[in-house]
């Protein structure tokens, strides 16, 4: 076992017999005693640390790294050029460093090599800007590695630029969506990235119409969307979001009603409405059905969807969710039957209930249907 403690034994071996080996030793022994000297004799170990980070062997500038890496207490100067050494040097400090700042970090992140990119990344705190950076190496490796780091401050903005770009990825896609606290419009755009992989697999289907796949498609995204409406309790950001990106389409609307999930109908219809929340909740609840059908027309949903968006706020007066397994099941079977019943009156019969099939159909009605 090598004794680390340095002693006059080592300074007489340095001046007799200066080889790489003795060399490398000594830089190890003092960069580890560093935290422990007293103010003279750090700033003489910081001199020695300033020449050895200039030396010739590789192995002398490792040895100080590995000791270096952690140590508050070292040099700015010194712990930047090891961090801009050759890999086998920077590596330790890059990650581990806490005396090098954003500034060091940014500029090795812009100028310098993928494995110290991947290095910062791997770092236990990552600042936004810092993560920016590195999603600007458009490094799938390193992206990758950073969205795995819960240590990682990632702007909404960043995380956004990520699911656009790498969302196909499965090595980026697969770590961004197992993130701890991921942003609902950022899950939502992944979704979409996901879809458009789907999208194409479907198309590749010599089994599926090009109107079939698209269908599946979108009931695809619909469905995952809702699931995160109902996991996410920022619904109402959610709702902007879609509206912003011209993604809050009348048939998901549709559907989050259909399957009992009030909260995103009326946050939709406010906002397609473009009124307050509460004005538009105390419309659709109007117990003279007048302030529904106007608030209706104000948001430009087709007529044909009134009969079923109608019955679907009928039955969430009869049945309330009690906590029970299959709670979303049964109020979705509930709403078909009621909506069967509404079209049936009108005249109007479908074939089956099953709840795609009738949205498929309700898009078909003619738009004179709620004056019908």
């Amino acid at each position: 076992m090598v004794e680390q403690t340095l002693n006059e034994a080592d300074v007489s071996r340095l001046l007799a017999s200066p080889t790489p080996d003795v060399r490398a030793e000594i830089a190890g022994k003092i960069a580890s005693q560093h935290p422990d000297l007293s103010a003279d004799q750090r700033r003489m170990a910081e001199e020695i640390f300033r020449l050895m980070v200039k030396d010739a062997e590789v192995r002398v500038r490792e040895a100080l790294a590995k000791q270096l890496k952690e140590n508050p207490l070292v040099p700015h100067d010194v712990a930047v050029s090891l961090a801009r050494d050759v890999e086998s040097v920077a590596l330790p400090m890059l990650q581990f460093s806490e005396v090098l700042n954003d500034e060091d970090l940014i500029e090795i992140v812009k100028s310098q090599s993928h494995d110290k990119q991947v290095a910062v990344a791997n770092r236990a705190h990552v600042s936004a800007q810092l993560s920016e950076a590195l999603v600007d190496t458009r490094d799938e490796a390193v992206v990758a590695t950073l969205v795995s780091n819960e240590g990682a401050e990632i702007s909404e903005r960043t995380l956004t630029k990520v699911a656009e770009e790498f969302g196909a990825s499965d090595s980026v896609g697969r770590t961004l969506i197992g993130r701890k606290s991921l942003p609902v419009t950022v899950a939502e755009r992944l979704m979409l990235k996901v879809s458009e992989n789907l999208r194409q697999s479907l198309m590749n289907r010599q089994d599926l119409s090009p109107e079939a796949a698209a269908n599946m498609l979108i009931q695809a995204r619909e469905l995952a969307v809702l699931g995160l409406a109902e996991a996410d309790t920022d619904v109402h950001k959610l709702v902007d979001h879609l509206y912003r990106n011209g993604r809050l389409t009348p048939s998901i609307i549709l559907r989050a009603v259909c399957m009992g999930d009030m909260t995103f109908f009326e946050s939709s219809i406010a906002k397609l409405a473009r009124i307050k929340l509460e004005n538009a909740r105390t419309l659709i609840h109007d117990a003279g059905r007048r302030g529904f059908e106007a608030l209706f027309d104000k948001a430009g949903l087709p007529k044909a969807f009134y009969q079923a968006m109608r019955a679907a706020i009928d039955v969430s007066y009869e049945m309330e969710y009690d906590g029970g397994p299959n709670d979303r099941e049964r109020f979705s079977r509930r709403m078909i039957e009621r909506i069967l019943t509404q079209y049936g009156d009108l005249g109007v019969q479908f074939e089956n209930d099953d709840l795609e099939y009738l949205l498929a159909k309700m898009n078909d009605l003619p738009a004179t249907m709620l004056n019908e």
